[in-house]
């Protein structure tokens, strides 16, 4: 008999919580292999798997060893790849030119990916920076960043990219009207059931450097704030997310999300359109890092940080743990 009175509590919440069969039964989120999307990055040459200093256990693959990189994946139950590539430097100019060659890069490299994995979503990255000779979004004059300009450049781009067997675009270059003329010039060459992701809410942020590394795009001068959002606006968020959905974006996403879980839900509460999230490269380095030197469980908390972002609201999420996270639901 206790020496002491408890009050009667007709509310236990640790009832809910007394064994991992009832947890189960209560648990009101669900991380699944369905929610992932794998970025993969593609770079030329045969017979090559480089891994990325910046991003351990990442890597970039030559087109041969992707397709069985990315055939492993759709075998794990990835549904999805975002395809990134690392363009040569004589390759590249202000213009971002070699972007809509048919032959490029990219194009071969969705080809290739719908022939041997026809079923697999690709999703194409639309952006100067990985063409652009200055490391920047748009083409650039006088130090500036050229808006309509651009835009007609990555109209080419996304054209081109559908062309190939994309089964969705992404436009991650922040440009103004850039998802209403994809959308516009998609449609008017026959591409109607080609879908657009939009990165509609990518801010100008800190953890995008390994990602950069990855792909040696990293501006040559200045940075990114004339057309990334300010970490600092949540409001303005909703005003891209509103214009992007009025010129037919299919799927809206935020960029990072591991500091942005407020907007997540935010745009969570405002769209009935498919919200997704970015889990980038810089919030990949920082579990590696730490796992590395043994101050976290590596795979508790790869698991507890995308559970998070599927709690804020999060139906998609991009993620370089994609094989990881598929192996551990297994």
């Amino acid at each position: 008999m206790s020496s002491f009175n408890l009050p009667s509590l007709l509310h236990r919440p640790r009832r809910l919580r007394r064994t991992e069969a009832i947890r189960c039964l209560v648990r009101e989120n669900q991380l699944t292999v369905n929610d992932l999307i794998y970025p993969a990055f593609v770079m030329e040459g045969e017979k090559i798997k480089q891994e990325i200093p910046s991003m351990p256990d990442c890597y970039r693959y030559s087109l041969d060893l992707l397709l069985k990189e990315v055939t492993d994946a759709y075998n794990l139950g990835i549904n999805a790849i975002a395809l990134f590539p690392l363009i040569a430097e004589e390759k590249k100019d202000n213009a971002g030119t070699e972007s809509y060659n048919p032959d490029g890069l990219v194009q071969r490299t969705v080809k290739a990916i719908k022939q041997e994995v026809p079923n697999l979503v690709v999703i194409t990255d639309v952006a100067l920076d990985p063409f652009s000779s200055y490391g920047h979004d748009g083409i650039v004059r006088d130090g500036k960043i050229l808006n309509d300009e651009t835009v007609e450049v990555l109209v080419k781009m996304a054209l081109s990219q559908a062309e190939a067997g994309a089964d969705f675009v992404a436009p991650s270059d922040m440009m103004d009207g850039r998802v209403g003329a994809i959308r516009k010039a998609l449609d008017a060459e026959g591409f109607i059931n080609v879908g657009i992701l939009a990165y509609s809410v990518k801010y100008a942020s800190g953890y995008y450097g390994p990602f950069r590394d990855a792909l040696e795009s990293a501006p040559k001068f200045g940075d990114k704030k004339t057309y990334q959002m300010d970490a600092a606006n949540s409001r303005e968020a909703i005003k891209e997310v509103a214009l992007d959905i009025a010129e037919g974006a299919d799927i809206v996403m935020v960029k990072p999300a591991l500091a942005y879980l407020d907007i997540i839900h935010r745009l969570r509460d405002y769209t009935n359109l498919p919200v997704a999230a970015y889990n980038v490269s810089g919030e990949y380095a920082m579990i590696k890092a730490a796992a590395q030197y043994g101050w976290i469980d590596e795979k508790k908390v790869i698991l507890e940080t995308l559970t998070s972002m599927k709690r804020a609201g999060a139906d998609l999420i991009l993620t370089y743990f994609a094989k990881e996270v598929a192996l551990m639901l297994r």
